[in-house]
Order: structure tokens, then C-alpha cells, then sequence
């Protein structure tokens, strides 16, 4: 038996900077240019970050081109208040992935090197529902987090010890 884990697409109707701007807007306050730059940052690919390496990318990638720490912090926050960010908190650290546009979607997280890894599955759905169906439960989302070891940390703790280790 074969099962697709992979990642569905959704489409939607707005870039995800126009969805922000139109959320600031909302909010009465400012679109700037670092805002703007940030989202275009974020959204150029997909990747989990927190905010620290976030800022790092960022300073490398657009060198000589200043953006402090609390406008990073300030403007991940209000990503995740506008549904464009999913915030997760995993070993004591926020980390971040992208909301608008991705489909429902679960993680394995391995505990030694904190990769993530993304997969869906219709099975994981149909168990949560007919779950809240027994509990007359209204589901608007869930977020399945399953820790371990991944395969490549696992072979590293299984590795026979080499002469080559003590240099």
C-alpha cells in the first residue's frame, strides 16, 4: 500500500505582500520598505526560521542594508496575526513557516538536529474529525507535531567510533 504524503497547493487570491499590506492598512498603520522587502524575503522560498537566522539571511543576502532586530521581531508578529505565518514553538525557540497558501499540513521534528520535516495526510484527517464528531467538536485546524530522530542523526549514533573522530 502506497500513500502520497506530499504537499497539495492552494491558491489564493492576493501575493502574500498585497495580503499584508492590505492587513497593515486595515490596521491603520504603515506599509515601509523594510516591511515590504521582509515579505518578499520571506515568501521567496519555503523554508522553517526563527527569527535570528531570519535576520542573518536577511543581512547577508541584502548586504550593506540595515533592518534592526525589533522591526524583525515586530513584523514576524504581525505575519502571524495576518494569517500569512504559522508560529511554532519547538525545543524553547519560535520558529515560522508559511500559512497563506499552504495547505493543512503536519511535521516530524527530530530532536537532535531540529529539522523538520513536512507531509499531509487524509488518513490523520479523517481520524481527527470522526474524533470531533464523537465529542460534537467544531474543528477549524490542527498542527501534529511528531518528535524523534530523523534517518541521518540515527546512522550518526549508530556509527561505529573511527580512529578519524579523535582529530
Amino acid at each position: 500500500m502506497s500513500h502520497d504524503f506530499s504537499l497539495g497547493q492552494v491558491q489564493v487570491s492576493l501575493s502574500p505582500k498585497e495580503r499584508f499590506e492590505e492587513y497593515l492598512q486595515s490596521r491603520g498603520k504603515r506599509t515601509t520598505q523594510q516591511r515590504r522587502a521582509l515579505v518578499d524575503f520571506i515568501f521567496e522560498r519555503h523554508d522553517h526560521f526563527n527569527a535570528d537566522e531570519l535576520l542573518e539571511a536577511y543581512t547577508t543576502r541584502h548586504k550593506g542594508e540595515k533592518i534592526s532586530r525589533p522591526t524583525v521581531y515586530r513584523t514576524l508578529d504581525q505575519l502571524v496575526e495576518a494569517g500569512l505565518l504559522r508560529k511554532m514553538s519547538l525545543s524553547g525557540r519560535a520558529v515560522y513557516e508559511h500559512d497563506y497558501g499552504y495547505p493543512q499540513h503536519d511535521h516530524l521534528y527530530c530532536q537532535v538536529c531540529d529539522r523538520l520535516i513536512e507531509f499531509s495526510s487524509e488518513d490523520l484527517a479523517t481520524l481527527r474529525d470522526a474524533v470531533a464528531r464523537e465529542h460534537d467538536f467544531s474543528v477549524t485546524g490542527h498542527r501534529f507535531i511528531v518528535t524523534g530522530i530523523c534517518s541521518d542523526c540515527s546512522r550518526k549514533r549508530h556509527r561505529r567510533q573511527s580512529p578519524l573522530d579523535l582529530i
